[in-house]
């Protein structure tokens, strides 16, 4: 749950403090699972090697709901235009230094929004198994051009259901 580059620089101190002058640098990487640090990605991307954006506490941190709790279900909303900000502000930063940036959680698996993480220049997606099949082939038949201009359509919407109703027509392009 990193929420300040302190968090960071800390780690990577500890990290250098034990190698050995002959050992490989350790890889450090931050999951990106915070409001806080998703805003604050810009400055966070050059202190680190990569970023896995974790939907699901994203999304629950991000619209105070609880993805666990079956009363609020419906209010748990990984589509929502504010979810999609954090994760394509935090994909960009990371492509600004060059560094990787995957998608971990539900959304990675959800065939709905695979053309938006491709869109939103995430560059890995890491699921269950399961998911592996359908995921491929929706990544095979998604132009990278036509998901970024989908991704920032997306970006205009207002609500998540908008953002997935013009996610169908997009994905119905590219079955016809």
């Amino acid at each position: 749950m990193v929420a300040r580059v302190e968090e960071v620089r800390r780690v990577r101190a500890v990290l250098d403090s034990i190698r050995e002058p002959s050992d490989q640098q350790v890889r450090l990487g931050i999951m990106v699972e915070t409001p806080a640090a998703a805003l604050i990605a810009a400055t966070l991307a050059p202190e680190v090697d990569f970023f896995s954006i974790g939907t699901n506490d994203l999304t629950q941190y991000t619209l105070a709901v609880d993805h666990t709790e079956e009363r609020l279900a419906g209010l748990y909303q990984p589509f929502h235009p504010a979810v999609l900000r954090l994760i394509e502000m935090t994909a960009r930063s990371a492509e600004t230094v060059g560094i990787p940036c995957g998608v971990c959680g539900e959304m990675a698996g959800d065939p709905r929004a695979t053309a938006l993480l491709i869109g939103s220049s995430v560059g890995e997606l890491s699921m269950s198994a399961g998911s592996l099949g359908v995921i491929k082939r929706q990544v095979r038949r998604t132009p990278a051009a036509s998901a970024a201009v989908l991704a920032q359509a997306a970006l205009a919407l207002s609500t998540a259901d908008e953002v997935l109703a013009h996610v169908e027509a997009f994905r119905a392009t590219l079955q016809g």
